[in-house]
């Protein structure tokens, strides 16, 4: 098992970060690939197989923390890369809505 699950949607509350600069304030921390659940169920494989893929974006995956569960919102790509390099955990911002 790679992610905890595999959703296809943002069940989560919006919330006011919506560029690269604003995710940018949060320090990436450890995530354990098995505890997040997928926002996406369709990947971009031209994304995946990238070897410049963060050359326009945030090197760290986006992670939202809503009711106990941790939602990857961006960076399936980066996340599924490591998994297949046979890594356990992954650098993430993550955005805590319960606090």
């Amino acid at each position: 098992m790679i992610f905890r699950a595999v959703g296809d949607s943002r069940p989560y509350p919006a919330h006011e970060l919506s560029t690269s600069r604003q995710w940018s304030e949060i320090p990436p921390q450890q995530v354990k690939l098995d505890e997040l659940v997928t926002t996406k169920t369709v990947l971009d494989l031209s994304a995946l197989l990238s070897e410049d893929s963060t050359f326009y974006g945030d090197l760290f995956p986006h992670v939202v923390r809503w009711q106990g569960t941790l939602y990857l919102e961006d960076g399936l790509h980066r996340a599924l890369r490591s998994a297949l390099h046979h890594r356990a955990i992954i650098h993430a911002r993550v955005l805590d809505l319960e606090g």
